[in-house]
């Protein structure tokens, strides 16, 4: 916003729209492959849910090591 435009509000208006729209939204993030999903409030809870049950019966298993790293 410059000096001039600092008293009409219908420019702040437009300005603040303008940047809403380029900058404050998820999808422009998401095409440009900042991040992998978005994902929609309403739907929040069943995607979390959904993590900790894939998450449940996960197995972790370290690689057999030969000889161990002795501190120097």
């Amino acid at each position: 916003i410059f000096r001039s435009d600092r008293g009409d509000a219908e420019k702040i208006a437009e300005k603040t729209r303008e940047y809403e729209d380029r900058f404050a939204n998820p999808f422009v993030a998401a095409s440009r492959g900042y991040i992998d999903e978005v994902i929609h409030p309403h739907s929040t809870r069943r995607r979390i849910a959904l993590g900790l049950r894939k998450l449940r019966s996960k197995q972790l298993e370290n690689p057999w090591k030969k000889h161990d790293n002795i501190p120097l």
